[in-house]
């Protein structure tokens, strides 16, 4: 799902909009009734209404955390939002890597993992990706 179509539906859902009104504002704002039918520029002044209609918003996750300076916990990282791009899985990326590093290595986080601990891991990714970008 791109960033902007899930922003719109957060904001529908902030704004408490009802099904009517939301629709209205797709119709005024990018002449379709649908978010799925908009493109990425149509469904940016859609978030930027919404935006200029009060909605905030929120801030990603708890505090800043800057990016792993151990290149395999970033190529995890980087594994886990593309297979978030294609949809596999159910809750947010980081949170997902985190449940799949602790149901298969028994670390709580990848940041904590070593180099011969997250090579199989990066390998389960990759057949993943394989399997769902045929």
């Amino acid at each position: 799902m791109s960033r902007y179509l899930a922003q719109i539906h957060i904001a529908k859902k902030d704004l408490a909009l009802d099904e009517d009104s939301y629709r209205a504002v797709l119709k005024r704002i990018a002449g379709k009734s649908s978010a799925k039918d908009l493109n990425e520029a149509q469904r940016l002044c859609v978030v930027t209404e919404f935006k200029r209609l009060g909605w905030e918003p929120k801030k990603q996750g708890g505090a800043f955390r800057p990016a792993s300076s151990k290149g395999y916990v970033r190529k995890l990282y980087a594994l886990a939002k593309s297979l978030d791009d294609l949809g596999y899985w159910e809750a947010p990326y980081k949170e997902a890597l985190r449940s799949f590093v602790k149901k298969r290595s028994d670390v709580d986080d990848p940041e904590w993992l070593t180099y011969d601990q997250a090579t199989p891991l990066i390998e389960a990714l990759k057949k993943i990706e394989g399997r769902l970008s045929r």
